[in-house]
């Protein structure tokens, strides 16, 4: 996929996966990190000691931050819009936990783009299947439907759309 497309190239993509994140560690610090600023400290998340007696074998990540790391995973690997000036994120729909992230255990984010129109003289709403897979683990931890909206400058929008 290049790295840079425009917008007159994006209908063309419905349906492809467009991107692949790079591995991401989920480790006891980010998991920490999440807890404290969520103020969620679950001890299946933050108590390994505790959490080595449950059926997980020791702390898991909250799904809330598996979730956030779309965020980074996004910025990873998706191609960039020529003509973006902002991108905004316009919420999820059909967002499920499927397999819970162990700590230690690498993720990453795979992006289908499942619908893309336009919106007004200079926006496009986007619609991502979205899937965080683990490595070595046959389900993946999560699958969503991730709509954004890219602004753009109305006199960049292609002709006849």
């Amino acid at each position: 996929m290049p790295r840079e497309i425009s917008l007159a190239d994006v209908s063309a993509l419905i349906g492809e996966e467009i991107g692949v994140s790079k591995w991401i560690t989920v480790d006891q610090t980010m998991i920490d990190a999440f807890a404290g600023a969520t103020d969620d400290h679950q001890f299946i998340h933050v108590d390994p000691v505790r959490a080595a007696e449950t059926p997980f074998g020791g702390t898991i990540a909250h799904g809330f931050l598996t979730l956030s790391l779309l965020s980074t995973m996004n910025y990873d690997c998706l191609p960039k819009i020529r003509e973006q000036t902002m991108g905004i994120n316009y919420g999820f729909d059909k967002v499920r936990f499927m397999t819970p992230v162990k700590c230690g255990k690498r993720i990453r984010g795979h992006f289908v783009l499942a619908e893309a129109r336009f919106r007004g003289a200079g926006m496009m709403m986007t619609s991502y299947a979205v899937t965080i897979e683990i490595e070595g683990e046959r389900k993946p931890a999560l699958t969503a439907t991730w709509m954004t909206i890219i602004q753009f400058d109305p006199k960049d929008r292609p002709e006849g759309v």
